[in-house]
């Protein structure tokens, strides 16, 4: 098979093709500015052999898009998972608008993912165009929810990922166009704490403080961080008490853990569940669940990255691996199917005010996807 697309590609017509779908900001809870994105991306399949399956959104979230090729279908093939939502809320991009600066192009979500997402939509344009059928069908799933966990589209990719033989995932590359081949696990906890109230100054004695306990619980929490084995657990919200002079009745944290493997998962989550008050006429009560399991390397893994990586060697760059501490929809699939995640745009910036995608990066990872669309069987 030929190394690269029979046609040139034309690195300045894929940029403004980015460019046309970062200009519409899509923050997670704008459901209809998303579904207006996921109308535009739809609308990008007309004419190629595909069948699109719009799964309309819910719980304030908006529409994930479902395109399949028309050839492949009866068999395990190649399932791409991108998402349309971004962090930045409506208006951001009248801070950060698209505009280009050197080998920088600027724009919210346009290195977290519209950049990936739209080059894998390419390579699939390219594919079609060059009258090819890949040897496997190809999926690709957008979703309107990663940002807050994909909390309405888990199952959805969770089923097309049980169908699928490979996994690739558009998230941005890491360290200068590294590809991701594992992550940690990520757990979400809401403590509540519940004490007794009474005037601090007249009659301290007959309070027990919710906020005393909080520090305790938190003191407990930290005290599970193991850097050198990847474990943190991190209370990134506290609350508590109505008045600097009443013994606080109630307080409550919400706590974020990750994780290498899911037996650090099955070890802490049970300590954290069932944490208890240290106070007596105090109760402490914590809910949360894994939301994404860990990412391990696998052996089906790492024979998926090792393809990937002579492909890129061929067309002319290193692919090297690496591992990310954040979660992505590759959580979800890669405890039972080949996962490589990180193949989109490189560049640097997530979910800040100089988020930017390095047009470098372009060329060499649309024909990476494309390569893996024609050889992965």
């Amino acid at each position: 098979m030929p190394i690269a697309t029979a046609r040139p590609l034309d690195p300045d017509a894929i940029l403004d093709g980015i460019r046309r779908w970062v200009e519409i900001e899509t923050p997670t809870d704008a459901p209809d500015q998303v579904n207006k994105l996921a109308s535009i991306v739809a609308d990008g399949y007309r004419g190629l052999p595909a069948r699109l399956d719009r799964v309309a959104g819910h719980s304030g979230c908006g529409d994930h898009l479902v395109v399949r090729s028309s050839w492949g279908q009866e068999r395990p093939g190649i399932l791409v998972l991108s998402h349309l939502d971004t962090v930045h809320p409506l208006g951001f991009i009248g801070r950060l608008p698209f505009h280009v600066k050197d080998d920088s192009a600027f724009g919210p979500g346009i290195y977290d993912m519209k950049g990936g997402a739209y080059l894998a939509f390419h390579a699939f344009r390219e594919l079609c165009a060059n009258g090819e059928h890949s040897p496997l069908g190809i999926t690709h799933l957008y979703v309107s929810d990663e940002e807050i966990g994909s909390l309405t589209s888990r199952a959805l990719i969770e089923a097309e990922g049980r169908k699928a033989k490979y996994v690739l995932v558009t998230e941005p590359a890491r360290d200068g166009g590294k590809i991701v081949t594992s992550r940690k696990g990520v757990a979400r906890f809401e403590v509540f704490i519940r004490g007794v109230p009474s005037h601090a100054g007249t009659r301290p004695q007959d309070g027990r403080s919710a906020i005393r306990e909080l520090g305790s619980v938190i003191q407990t929490l930290e005290a599970m961080n193991d850097l050198s084995r990847g474990i943190t657990v991190n209370v990134g919200v506290v609350r508590g008490g109505t008045k600097p002079n009443v013994i606080a009745e109630e307080a409550y944290a919400e706590v974020d853990m990750r994780v290498p493997t899911l037996a650090d998962a099955e070890a802490l989550m049970p300590k954290i569940l069932g944490l208890t008050a240290k106070t007596e006429g105090v109760s402490v009560k914590v809910t949360g669940e894994l939301n994404r399991p860990p990412f391990e390397k696998s052996p089906g893994g790492t024979a998926l990255f090792e393809h990937a990586k002579a492909l890129a060697a061929d067309i002319g760059f290193e692919l090297r691996d690496s591992y990310s501490g954040g979660g992505s929809d590759g959580n979800f699939t890669a405890p039972f199917t080949a996962t490589l995640d990180g193949l989109g745009v490189d560049g640097e910036g997530a979910h800040t005010h100089y988020e930017q995608m390095y047009i470098s990066s372009i060329e060499p990872r649309t024909r990476l996807l494309y390569r893996l669309y024609q050889t992965l069987q």
